[in-house]
This record gives structure tokens, C-alpha cells and sequence, in this order.
């Protein structure tokens, strides 16, 4: 298999800001593409009001879609502009609340033609373990 790294153009489109792709409900939440390389993502997810749930900790829906999204990444990773990855399942466990800005971090240790088996983690600020998720994505060809 062949592999290509994201060129800067590619990673900082303003048009595509989230590695090669425009995804509006990750501009909507704040999510924020950090890096990308051949088997992983990072985002970085700052705490709003608006995210939070009544305690004033992040929503953990709001973590999930964060997840979902750096997972992803890390699924088309190899060739981002070329692929585009649809959920088939998630699973999340979180461990802590998180009441400060966090970071994403995912990475994909197995890829075939078409399947894709992810698992990440979300830090807070201070470094605590937040939550971990594991995912796995079906590769689309964008351009076909």
C-alpha cells in the first residue's frame, strides 16, 4: 500500500481546513485540526459555555463528536484527500469530566482496502485521562 503524508496546502486549505475536507458541525463546535501523519490526528477541542452540560463539564456528546471526527482522521490519514471515512461503530468510555480545553489524539494500528480500526484519547489540559474511544470506519473514495 501505498502511503502519502498531507502537504501543508492540503492540511491548511482554508476552504478544507479539516485535513483536505470541510466539515461544518467541527467548525461549529470549535473543533481545531492540530497535525496529521500517515497513522494519526490530533485536534484540539477549546471549552466553551455553549459546550457544556449543566455541571459546566464538556457535553460528552460534544466529546464524542470530537472523537469521531480525530478518529476519522486518523482512518484516511494515509491518503486525506483522497478518502473519506464513514462510522461503523464507536464505542467510548469516559473516565473523567472535563472542565478545561481539550486535546484528541488518534491513531489507526490497522487499515486494510476498505476497513479501517482506530482508537484515541482525549487529555485535558492538566494531562488527566478524560476518555478513550475505539472506532471502525469504512474507506470512500472521495473523487469517484
Amino acid at each position: 500500500m501505498t502511503t502519502k503524508t498531507p502537504t501543508p496546502s492540503s492540511v491548511d486549505n482554508p476552504a478544507k481546513p479539516y485535513f483536505g475536507i470541510d466539515v461544518p458541525f467541527m467548525d461549529h463546535i470549535g473543533l481545531q485540526p492540530v497535525s496529521l501523519d500517515e497513522s494519526s490526528c490530533h485536534t484540539h477541542l477549546a471549552i466553551d459555555t455553549s459546550l457544556t452540560n449543566s455541571r459546566g463539564d464538556l457535553h460528552g456528546g460534544v466529546l464524542m463528536s470530537a472523537f469521531d471526527f480525530t478518529l476519522s482522521a486518523a482512518a484516511r490519514a494515509h491518503d486525506p484527500l483522497q478518502f473519506g471515512a464513514v462510522t461503523i461503530e464507536m464505542s467510548t468510555h469516559f473516565y473523567e469530566s472535563a472542565r478545561t480545553s481539550v486535546h484528541v489524539m488518534a491513531r489507526c494500528p490497522r487499515r486494510g482496502k476498505s476497513i479501517a480500526f482506530c482508537e484515541g484519547e482525549i487529555r485535558d489540559e492538566t494531562g488527566k485521562l478524560v476518555a478513550v474511544a475505539r472506532a471502525t470506519f469504512k474507506l470512500i473514495a472521495l473523487n469517484k
